[in-house]
């Protein structure tokens, strides 16, 4: 399965309008990203960092914690009326332009 944001906006708010009732407010929505990145960086400095893992850690795919933090940002998104297509496209805007040279120019790379 192929999405692009803009369906991935409109399948979360389908889901959420259907099956998960409503959402949750901004704020409790904002506190489950946190928990959500949480776990990611959990499972991240243990594949990746030196922390050795926990059995409750072995199980855990870091592409469904991933898909969590994306499921609550475009939770939050589509509350907050932001099209994350535009959002981004912006952003790749200006990161172009203030950072054309800066990386390319960076001795530390």
């Amino acid at each position: 399965m192929s999405l692009t944001i803009a369906q991935a906006q409109e399948n979360v708010d389908q889901w959420i309008q259907t099956v998960g009732v409503r959402y949750f407010n901004e704020l409790t929505n904002l506190g489950i990203l946190m928990e959500e990145v949480g776990e990611l960086s959990r499972l991240m400095v243990r594949q990746y960092g030196e922390q050795s893992f926990k059995e409750s850690d072995k199980n855990r795919e870091l592409s469904d914690e991933m898909a969590d933090v994306l499921w609550v940002l475009i939770c939050l998104a589509n509350q907050t009326g932001v099209n994350l297509t535009e959002a981004l496209e912006k952003n790749f805007e200006k990161k172009s332009l203030r950072d054309a040279d800066r990386h390319r120019l960076n001795d530390k790379l």
